[in-house]
């Protein structure tokens, strides 16, 4: 960003849009997804009404682009957490859930473009390319998980996917993303953790 001689902000090329996702990522954390119009993520960050147009269609379209970045931002700490199911998938399941939990606690504005700004999908595909790809990397962990299994007792991986995610987020949900919500006698972790323990013992399966 750079001042003119007149006093006002400019923008060099490119940095419009960053300054616009940036400002709606601080309104979302302050009044959620649903909480702002356009008019004022401009005058968050800095711009006329008009400019963002230049950027994205509606407030919509910046919300998407949120979402995306924050699907983004999920995906690159499942996949760090379940560093490829080493040295133990169901140690590595583990992992995969706290940060879940971790994400949600530590990046609520994303969290809530992710989940709970109601994009329409056919319009918002991008949205929905990043969104498959977070769940992609739980639905590897439930193959690896599944793996251990004999055959004639493995349950279909994409069901135990859907219920780990099942269960990973309504426990955010239940404890809010800033930790306040609800007042129970456990962490979110401790909560996640027997969770999924009472889960796989269903399956057969024990974490070493």
């Amino acid at each position: 960003m750079s001042w003119s001689k007149d006093g006002r902000r400019s923008y060099h090329h490119g940095n419009l849009r960053e300054a616009l996702v940036a400002a709606a990522v601080r309104l979302i954390g302050e009044k959620g997804p649903g909480g702002f119009t356009f008019a004022e993520a401009a005058r968050a960050a800095g711009v006329s009404p008009a400019a963002p147009y230049r950027h994205f269609r509606d407030r919509d379209a910046l919300l998407a682009d949120v979402a995306a970045q924050g699907f983004d931002r999920f995906t690159a700490a499942l996949e760090a957490a379940w560093n490829d199911g080493a040295p133990d998938p169901l140690a590595a399941l583990e992992r995969l859930g706290r940060a879940y939990l971790d994400f949600a606690r530590r990046e609520p504005a994303y969290y809530a473009a992710m989940f709970e700004a109601n994009l329409p999908a056919d319009l918002h595909q991008e949205v929905t390319r990043a969104g498959d790809a977070a769940f992609a990397v739980l639905r590897r962990a439930a193959d690896a998980v599944c793996d251990r299994l004999p055959t004639d007792r493995r349950p279909p991986a994409l069901m135990v996917a859907l219920h780990v995610w099942s269960l990973a987020h309504g426990i955010a949900a239940l404890f809010g993303r800033d930790g306040t919500r609800r007042k129970l006698p456990m962490t979110p972790e401790e909560l996640l953790e027997a969770g999924v323990l009472v889960y796989l013992e269903g399956l057969g399966l024990r974490p070493e």
